[in-house]
């Protein structure tokens, strides 16, 4: 895939990912809005009406005083009262307690007469003492409709609760089915290959600013294409750990390149340099297989070697919980007994895995641990051993027939043992990783690299030159210091997550 298809490619994903949130904003705010306007409605018929106030006059108070010479005076809310309109009260009264009791006393054999008469003679009495007793009666008559309509109002929101009720279930019954409809499969595929371009964005970010900045800057410069602006060329991706073959080659095949020649600003020229970059690094890895070989049957042996600090025991921590995550039996080796606290940091990362390992004593004999860690995989069928060694440099020749050892080891109890021999190298050493690959690989057979730490550095473009010297493929990048940023190698997101922003497509 060109340097343009995997640009528009992602371009296209970023396009459609766009309306999708913008439609999500749009339909969350909608039903805000719905919700808003279902409160607003409903709201006035949960609400109580509150009646008018009413003037109520002070109550009637009655005080009784006694003079020296014996008599009483009564006042009337503070105005004396003459003792005849007591009297008169009081007899009325007393008359009227003896009307209510002559009613009572009525027998049922009674004349109709008599009892109409009864009858008339209580409801004169009932009425005077309704005037003599409550003088204020239109106040009752306000009240009493004032009562009416608090009386329907309880009742009324008692329907209109139940209604409500029945609408939001309704509502809720609907919003459900509605978000069964537009709620889509989930798409595990795609988020897993969205946050793994976002890993080798932040991962390449270092690369990717140390690369640009050098390219802009080489560009300020450009007038027209002639030696010196090869010469400044060639200069800029030296510096930019492109490796010295690949810049000698580039500056070859963008000598005979139309579409410089034909370029009329600074963008075509920096789209055409990584272009063409981006060409020779796919036909360098045309034969390149960037999977693990696993075994056909049996557990898969991978042994990792590098020099010391690239990351050996923290790589191997990291792919145990990679493919604990996918379902496989993993066994760790702790082969490394050379260095202080090797055996004690791969136990750490196996309970922190919730994966077995097999140790050997301190300055033990690498290979016997080896020898335990194959027998145990074999007899109790795990998928896949990792088998740790001690950091070694390619001039120590005792180290390196001790690892020949361990390998003859594993052939003869597994005959394609080990399935993967991984060179873990330190993406921060630039060059000087390139030249450790170079006396590896003449020394032992090493089966791929994982390139460590570039989220650490700006030399990130140490890829290019390793598949362009080396032909070994690049299998797994740390892009971090979590457990899941170790990430399977992938060319197209490595030359998006580097190039990003420097390439312009239609």
């Amino acid at each position: 895939m060109g340097l343009f298809d995997i640009f528009r490619r992602h371009k296209k994903k970023e396009e459609e990912k766009t309306p999708d949130s913008s439609s999500a904003v749009v339909q969350s705010e909608t039903a805000h809005e719905d919700e808003s306007a279902d409160t607003t409605s409903a709201a006035p018929a949960s609400a109580p009406i509150h009646p008018e106030p009413v003037n109520i006059p002070p109550a009637d108070s009655y005080e009784e005083k006694i003079n020296p010479d014996g008599t009483r005076e009564t006042f009337h809310n503070g105005v004396k009262e003459e003792k005849e309109e007591v009297t008169n009260e009081e007899s009325h009264s007393e008359e009227v307690a003896d009307s209510s009791v002559s009613e009572e006393e009525v027998p049922s054999s009674s004349t109709p007469n008599e009892t109409i008469s009864a009858e008339e003679s209580a409801s004169s009495s009932t009425s005077e003492t309704k005037e003599a007793v409550e003088p204020t009666e239109p106040v009752a008559e306000e009240e009493k409709t004032v009562e009416e309509p608090l009386i329907t109002t309880e009742e009324k929101p008692a329907e209109d609760s139940s209604a409500a009720e029945e609408s939001n279930e309704t509502d809720n019954s609907e919003e459900n089915d509605g978000d069964e409809e537009q709620q889509p499969s989930p798409e595990p595929e795609e988020d897993q290959e969205t946050e793994t371009v976002k890993k080798y964005d932040r991962g390449l970010e270092k690369s990717r600013t140390g690369f640009g900045a050098r390219l802009n800057k080489f560009l300020a410069n450009f007038r027209h294409v002639d030696e010196d602006f090869f010469d400044d060329l060639e200069d800029m991706l030296i510096e930019s750990d492109v490796g010295y073959d690949m810049a000698m080659k580039l500056s070859d095949e963008l000598r005979e390149e139309v579409k410089l020649q034909n370029a009329k600003n600074k963008q075509d020229v920096s789209n055409v340099i990584i272009e063409k970059m981006v060409e020779l690094y796919d036909e360098a890895g045309q034969d390149e297989n960037p999977d693990l070989t696993m075994a056909k049957e049996g557990p898969t042996v991978i042994m990792f070697v590098g020099v010391n600090g690239a990351g050996k025991t923290t790589t191997i921590g990291k792919m145990a919980a990679l493919f604990k995550k996918q379902g496989k039996k993993v066994l760790l080796a702790a082969a490394d007994t050379f260095r202080a606290g090797a055996t004690e940091q791969l136990d750490v990362w196996a309970k922190r895995d919730g994966v077995d390992i097999v140790t050997g004593p301190e300055n033990g004999d690498p290979a016997a641990v080896v020898f335990d860690a194959v027998k145990r995989a074999k007899d109790e069928n795990y998928d896949i051993l990792f088998v740790d060694t001690a950091g070694r440099l390619q001039n120590k020749v005792n180290l390196m027939n001790e690892l020949a050892k361990m390998k003859r080891i594993l052939t003869r109890e597994i005959p394609d043992a080990p399935h993967e021999v991984l060179l873990v190298l330190d993406a921060t050493t630039g060059q000087n990783a390139l030249n450790q690959a170079k006396l590896f690989k003449e020394s032992t057979d090493v089966t791929g690299i994982v390139l460590t730490k570039l989220d650490g550095t700006a030399r990130g473009g140490i890829v290019l030159a390793i598949r362009n010297e080396l032909h070994l493929p690049v299998k797994y990048v740390g892009l971090g210091e979590k457990v899941d940023d170790l990430q399977k190698f992938d060319a197209g997101d490595f030359v998006y997550g580097l190039f990003k922003g420097l390439v312009e497509v239609d």
